[in-house]
């Protein structure tokens, strides 16, 4: 696969605090690659610095074969950023907006095409401070779009959003990929990393604390899977040892034959799971982790405590 970012010890430092620190990752053609952490992390820092914003402290980073920091001018005609709702002018409408920063560059989409495309067709002579929070959103993620970019970058781009828009949200990335662009976001939260994302960087206190593919990090977790059954009063001890001794067992709290058992990995679970058949469970589910439960794993705590 193309690389078309390259990070290399990346750090950048503000008096004594380090946002970021010596980090390194590629992102390839045409996936969306996540950085994944709780505020503070060093996400954002890590996605201004790419974008050519932000200077670093030192390290190497390269944007489709330019450096970051000599060559902005020929990334910034290859890359779309979202912006925040309150970066727009409040006196020009939505098309009067996206006309504008379409006179920014020579490669451009026509203005109705970027607002049909997020259903804001209807709005195109409103203003920004009239839209709701999901229609603000999806108004900033097509106007990173005008240009027709190579790379598209979304910072934090569902926050405050209820759960719908959240997933319209969702939707409208996974179609961006869909026309063979690649997508670089930031997210704090496990399930939208989890749903969109082909490779995901778990960032805390400016490192890197794991990155691969997303169903690759989630078997990371100490206990990638788990099988919860429900038995009958009598158990046959010697079939139910021979299920602890695939993992660790636990027992549902207020709930007597109901256990969980964690497991290490598939190789495990493909030996565990005809051995706790053998005990004629009343029901029986297969489960695996999550995000959070890696997350959980590498930090000890959960995002937002």
């Amino acid at each position: 696969m193309k690389r078309v970012i390259e990070v290399k010890n990346l750090v950048k430092k503000y008096s004594k605090t380090t946002a970021v620190d010596s980090i390194s990752f590629e992102v390839f053609q045409g996936e969306v690659f996540g950085l994944l952490g709780e505020n503070g992390a060093g996400k954002s820092t890590t996605l201004e610095i790419i974008e050519g914003l932000r200077r670093p402290t030192s390290g190497e980073v390269k944007v489709l074969g330019f450096d970051a920091q000599s060559q902005k001018k020929q990334i910034k005609k290859k890359i779309g950023v979202q912006l925040q709702s309150s970066a727009y002018y409040n006196f020009l409408t939505l098309k009067e907006i996206l006309n504008l920063f379409c006179t920014f560059y020579e490669s451009k989409t026509e203005p109705m095409d970027l607002l049909r495309m997020v259903n804001l067709e209807e709005k195109a002579n409103a203003y920004v401070n009239s839209l709701s929070g999901g229609q603000k959103q999806r108004f900033s993620i097509v106007a990173s779009l005008v240009n027709n970019p190579e790379i598209v970058f979304l910072d934090e781009p569902t926050t405050g959003l209820d759960p719908l828009a959240r997933r319209n949200l969702w939707n409208l990335i996974s179609q961006i990929k869909a026309e063979g662009k690649t997508v670089v976001l930031t997210t704090h939260y496990m399930e939208e990393a989890e749903a969109l994302c082909d490779r995901i960087a778990i960032m805390e206190k400016g490192k890197i604390l794991a990155m691969d593919e997303t169903h690759k990090l989630i078997e990371m977790s100490e206990n990638p899977f788990s099988i919860s059954f429900v038995l009958g009063s009598k158990i046959d001890k010697d079939a139910f040892s021979k299920v602890v001794s695939c993992g660790e067992i636990e027992n549902i709290f207020g709930k007597k034959n109901h256990f969980i058992l964690r497991i290490k990995d598939r190789a495990c679970l493909n030996k565990a799971l005809p051995l706790v058949m053998k005990l004629n469970p009343d029901s029986i589910q297969v489960g695996q982790a999550t995000l959070e439960d890696l997350f959980i794993d590498l930090t000890g705590k959960v995002i937002g405590e």
